[in-house]
């Protein structure tokens, strides 16, 4: 907890951090990271683009994976104004106003794409349990009502943290240890007992991030069940494959969330380098690769982004003639 006392206790400021050691390379390193935010935006961009003026995409599938480009496309967005100040501008100072506000958006995004990954299992145990009632069962009302669900259950948990965190006295001037706000970085800046934010910081976190992580085991449990009861290799290995996109965007997601708790847990043994990395591979790489693997590994959206480049280097090559 900072030392702190009436004299200097006022309307807190915090000043945000870059990547430690490397502070004067700052313009250096905002290149990749613009480079980053460019390929995600465009990537979840196309990806709704498709999916949009596609009929045949007009499936839950492909619903699903268009609230997860949302919530990258929100979690990108969330991130980048701050990031971009530091390594580019240098400016480093947040009123705590702003710095809550941010805070609130990364970490409802970031329970959202947890919840909307947990959703894409259930989708996925549907269509190879139930394929004949695949479409009966979701349906485009009830996505419509999970998605609000999922909306309302991560701004209805987050909401109070952001209340805690603002209630809290805080002196002059305080380092965070991100170039974003995060809850447990503000949390230890405030000048009093925060014991009530902690505990309510855990049950966030285990009643979404890890209740969301149990459910998705529990249902690839019960695919798995299903395909084993399959009697043909080929049926088999065909209903899996529509899971491989979606065993790797939900590792993409949680590795780097498990890691980086592992190494708070054991952070004496850890770089503080380390915590920094994993921070921002947790926040940046989903939204980048997301729409990557999906382009990559799912025919229908494949062909449809092949035909769009046909199409757009047709006219230009029209356009030159004429």
């Amino acid at each position: 907890m900072p030392t702190c006392n009436e004299s200097n206790i006022s309307p807190a400021r915090f000043l945000l951090a870059g990547i430690p050691g490397l502070e004067a390379d700052g313009p250096w390193i905002s290149i990749p990271f613009c480079s980053i935010y460019l390929i995600a935006i465009l990537g979840n961009s196309l990806i709704l683009f498709v999916i949009k003026t596609e009929h045949s995409l007009h499936q839950p599938m492909y619903m699903f994976l268009s609230l997860l480009s949302v919530t990258d496309l929100g979690l990108s967005v969330s991130t980048l104004p701050t990031m971009l100040s530091v390594f580019l501008f240098n400016t480093r100072e947040i009123v705590i106003d702003v710095c809550l506000t941010q805070l609130l958006f990364i970490q409802t995004f970031s329970m959202m794409e947890s919840s909307v990954l947990l959703a894409m299992a259930f989708d996925r145990f549907v269509a190879i349990r139930h394929p004949l009632r695949y479409a009966s069962t979701l349906t485009s009302a009830r996505i419509g009502n999970i998605g609000l669900a999922i909306i309302i259950r991560a701004s209805g948990l987050n909401i109070p943290a952001v209340i805690l965190l603002k209630r809290w006295p805080y002196s002059k001037i305080q380092p965070l240890s991100y170039s974003y706000c995060l809850h447990q970085d503000v949390m230890k800046m405030a000048c009093t007992d925060t014991t009530p934010s902690s505990f309510y910081g855990l049950f966030i976190l285990f009643s979404s991030l890890g209740l969301d992580s149990v459910l998705i085991v529990l249902s690839y449990i019960m695919i798995l069940q299903t395909l084993l009861s399959i009697t043909s290799w080929q049926e088999r290995l065909k209903a899996l494959n529509t899971c491989v996109s979606h065993i790797c965007v939900t590792l993409l997601f949680y590795t780097p969330l498990i890691s980086l708790s592992m190494i708070q847990r054991f952070k004496k043994q850890a770089l503080p380098q380390s915590q920094i990395l994993l921070s921002y591979l947790h926040l940046l790489f989903p939204p980048v690769l997301n729409p990557i693997v999906y382009s990559m590994k799912t025919k229908e959206i494949r062909k449809r982004i092949m035909k769009i480049f046909q199409n757009y280097s047709t006219n230009r090559l029209q356009c030159g003639l004429s």
